[in-house]
């Protein structure tokens, strides 16, 4: 049964969200029973996600019933929304009754504001290992969806209790978003534990989110989290409740990295900072909290459950000793591969529990790994993943322009030859991906060059 829900206490509360109702493991179960008698197993279903319970219970009663979800956010872009519909064509929704009403839906089941709807598409085959579909971080509206399985659910779930020795008394600050993976990670590793999850939707700036987080034992966040975190003066206040700060989703700068460690450090809490992929459920690598101060900006250790290695220049593979190259992972975790299309998701194992990261790191005399940088063209901003390739694609194909992508991961530097358009780009950007504006640069040349290939060059 997925994630063990009905061998838990019934009766323990398994989320609370910014509605202040909480609901119990026994009430997940008894609604992820009436679910399914709505709707035949292998059902596939679109989950637009937000941060609250009755989201949740899509998610779990999905699961639970061998029903596979695409779960998106709620707030995608219509036109985005509308492409990823047409393309995998699921045969039912679980939406908020409020955009229910909006699109004139007659719900045929509903619950905590959430309801199930029939499309009318007919059913999807599907593998039979198949259990879950996540756009990667970014949203730029391709059809690119990574294919989990039921066991990388339930081993990435595994491997992150196991990592952060979590069980029933755990009050898990959980407001990083359900359809980007390290949100999912977070939900599921606790509801495996038996935890309660303090779910949120709300800014870092709103005075409810800081009332919540009073009550919580942990809070996951990304670089972005921790800036204004940070700026808020967070690592100025008592939170006699918090044990565990952990990080994920992008690199933090060694300043704000220094910054949390000494503050876990002197107020007897851990900082534990995690790295991982869509590929692989989310979590991959960690770096004990003891070491936080000492080897700054590092990833670690693989997870428990999984193995990491180095490819160097060479091909040669090696698991210990000083090295560096493109970085490896081996785990139950590493997902099945991608779709693309409706038609994949009839696709087996294309992995088979190897991951080649794309990820340039060094490994220290301690074995500790440390990213270097990236090999395939792709960004991670505010935990984002951006993907250079499908930015450039969307402003060719809105403006009928060239341009070229580059960038870090502090920002989205954007090329191009027409000036008419230079002020409308980051906005536009921000539209289709959810990239802050203000983390775009728009660079003015007056040509792209371009080897035989159509290769961009000396950009």
């Amino acid at each position: 049964m997925f994630l063990d829900l009905d061998k838990k206490e019934r009766t323990r509360i398994a989320a609370i969200d910014d509605s202040g109702r909480s609901v119990s493991y026994g009430d997940i179960c008894d609604i992820a029973e009436e679910f399914g008698g709505y709707l035949p197993k292998r059902s596939l279903i679109f989950i637009l996600s937000e941060n609250c319970i009755g989201s949740l219970l899509g998610y779990t009663s999905a699961l639970y019933n061998q029903i596979v979800p695409i779960i998106l956010s709620s707030a995608t872009e219509e036109s985005l929304y509308d492409n990823l519909y047409d393309t995998y064509k699921p045969e039912y929704l679980w939406l908020s009754l409020r955009k229910a009403k909006e699109k004139c839906y007659v719900p045929l089941f509903s619950v905590w504001d959430y309801c199930l709807v029939k499309t009318g598409n007919e059913h999807t085959p599907m593998f039979e290992e198949l259990s879950l579909l996540l756009p990667t971080s970014g949203s730029t509206g391709s059809p690119k969806m990574v294919r989990h399985s039921y066991r990388n659910i339930e081993a990435n779930a595994d491997n992150v209790r196991r990592l952060f020795k979590l069980d029933g008394s755990e009050r898990a600050m959980a407001i990083l978003p359900m359809h980007y993976t390290m949100g999912l990670s977070v939900i599921a590793s606790h509801l495996l534990a038996g935890s309660t999850l303090l779910l949120s939707a709300r800014s870092l700036l709103d005075k409810g989110f800081w009332q919540m987080l009073k009550e919580a034992t942990s809070f996951t966040g990304v670089p972005y989290s921790y800036e204004i975190l940070v700026k808020m003066r967070f690592t100025r206040m008592e939170w006699p409740k918090l044990k565990v700060i952990t990080q994920g989703g992008g690199k933090l700068s060694e300043k704000m990295w220094s910054t949390l460690a000494q503050y876990a450090a002197d107020n007897g809490k851990s900082f534990i900072a995690t790295y991982g992929q869509s590929e692989c459920t989310a979590r991959m690598a960690f770096l004990p909290a003891d070491l936080a101060l000492v080897k700054v900006c590092s990833i670690g250790f693989a997870e428990p459950g999984g193995q990491l290695s180095i490819v160097d220049e060479n091909g040669i593979e090696s698991f210990e000793g000083v090295a560096q190259g493109e970085m490896v992972y081996r785990g139950e975790n590493v997902t099945l591969g991608y779709a693309y299309s409706r038609e994949d998701l009839l696709k087996g194992d294309e992995n088979h529990g190897v991951m080649h990261t794309g990820d340039l790191a060094r490994r220290d005399a301690d074995g500790c790994y440390f990213i270097m940088g990236r090999l395939k063209r792709f960004l991670k901003i505010f935990g984002l993943r951006i993907g250079l390739d499908e930015t450039e694609r969307l402003i060719k194909s809105e403006f009928n322009t060239d341009c070229y992508c580059k960038g870090n991961d502090e920002k989205l530097i954007v090329m191009l030859t027409n000036p008419q358009i230079q002020e409308l780009i980051p906005q536009f950007i921000e539209e289709k991906t959810h990239l802050f504006h203000q983390k775009v640069e728009v660079q003015l040349v007056k040509e792209i060059l371009r080897n035989e290939a159509g290769k961009v060059i000396n950009q």
